[in-house]
């Protein structure tokens, strides 16, 4: 049963919802992508950051966010996935202006800490909204495409737009430029996004809260997809986190120019990536719509990235290695990211919805964190190419964990259809 509409509020176009949070995606994409690429410019050419300093900040702040993850999710499903929005705007506004106005270490680290604790608030509560307000669940595996879809096209836009506004003003206004314009984006989302369809928790917030983040825990492991979907984000995750870090040092050991050409280079690879991905989710999204074809869907993406990291890993030449990295980052990577959203979301209900994605980005965490350090720690020994190449291991055993559990139908023992214990949209 649903809520009844608060008094004066019109009804709502699901069209028209959906619109918005595609726009509000691209935005914000444009916003999170621009910042991010005049900061790590910013944070080793202007503030003068060692690689220590720079690999502490990604310690602190990947231990915040792997805390802050299931109690934000958490939050999402008690209080409102609006006001997990919100606040993540708020405090990632906060992040971002804090960056542009300090070049000592400590502020920096602080705004970085920040800047992944904001992204907990929202990490799970969109599409937990979309869910709830749009109200179309045979439809939503098409609207999280099409959310993919516009965040790869306004992260390239992203990288342009900042890119340039940091070349004609600076580097520090461009920084805190997206962060004042990230708090306006918020306000935009407060103003213009409804929240009809969500029943807050009046009472026991504490007893209801636990019992949200154990449901969420019990879907997880006793959920046979669920727990398989687990597998394959720690695995690919891992494998993902590894690339990115090591295939610009393959890609120069071919050849890749350095200087200014080659940083054209890599923004050009950037930009195909980001255009292959709008490409593969428009392909794969009309395959999404029940569990067997999510499942081939993701066999297929495991596959890909297999071939990909091969290719980069054992490629002859610089032009083989850039066909690789494109077709890891414009298809592999985006559509395995895709599906499991989608795949758990179909699985979950909607009083621990933003919970059940909070764990999934909790597996991510643990991927980074377990095998990329294990990765890490024989890359020195093995170089840059079959550092990848055995990163591509991680995919191989992402498709044979899908192939073995040869998961069918609904599990018997899913707690998404059990009774809610409050909160979410009923």
């Amino acid at each position: 049963m649903r809520p009844p509409a608060r008094p004066g509020s019109a009804p709502r176009r699901p069209r028209q919802l959906a619109r918005r949070f595609l726009v509000w995606n691209f935005l914000r994409a444009v916003l999170q992508n621009g910042w991010w690429l005049v900061t790590s410019l910013y944070m080793v050419v202007d503030a003068g950051l060692s690689p220590a300093q720079l690999l502490v900040i990604a310690a602190v702040q990947g231990v915040a966010s792997s805390v802050f993850e299931i109690p934000a999710g958490v939050v999402s499903d008690t209080i409102g996935r609006k006001a997990a929005i919100v606040t993540s705007h708020a405090l990632m506004a906060a992040a971002m202006i804090t960056t542009g106005l300090s070049s000592d270490f400590l502020p920096l680290m602080v705004a970085q800490v920040l800047w992944g604790i904001a992204g907990t608030f929202a990490s799970g509560s969109d599409v937990a909204w979309a869910t709830d307000e749009i109200d179309q669940p045979e439809r939503m595996h098409l609207l999280i495409a099409a959310q993919g879809r516009w965040q790869m096209i306004g992260s390239g836009a992203g990288i342009v737009v900042f890119g340039a506004l940091a070349t004609i003003l600076n580097r520090p206004a461009a920084i805190a430029g997206a962060g004042v314009l990230m708090l306006v984006l918020g306000a935009w989302f407060t103003v213009a996004f409804p929240e009809d369809n969500f029943v807050r928790v009046r009472k026991d917030h504490l007893r209801v809260a636990l019992g949200i983040a154990r449901r969420g825990a019990r879907l997880v492991v006793t959920d046979r997809t669920v727990c398989v979907l687990v597998i394959v984000t720690v695995l690919v995750n891992g494998a993902g986190d590894s690339f990115a870090r090591v295939y610009p040092v393959q890609l120069s050991g071919l050849g890749l120019p350095s200087g200014m050409s080659g940083t054209v280079w890599f923004t050009a690879i950037s930009l195909a990536g980001y255009a292959f991905a709008v490409l593969a989710l428009a392909v794969a999204q009309n395959r999404l719509h029940d569990d067997h074809g999510a499942r081939a869907a993701l066999a297929l993406s495991c596959a890909t990235g297999l071939i990909s990291f091969v290719l980069v890993g054992l490629a002859p030449n610089l032009t083989y290695a850039i066909v690789g990295v494109v077709i890891a980052n414009g298809i592999a990577m985006p559509l395995i990211r895709t599906i499991t959203t989608i795949w758990v979301n179909r699985r979950t209900a909607n009083d621990i919805r933003a919970t059940t994605h909070s764990f999934m980005a909790q597996a991510e965490y643990v991927g980074e964190i377990v095998c990329a350090s294990s990765l890490a720690g024989v890359s020195g020994a093995m170089g840059a190419g079959n550092t990848v190449a055995l990163a591509a291991s991680l995919f191989a055993a992402s498709a044979a964990v899908l192939a073995l559990a040869r998961v069918r139908g609904a599990d018997p023992t899913s707690v998404a259809h059990a009774s809610p214990v409050g909160g979410g949209a009923t």
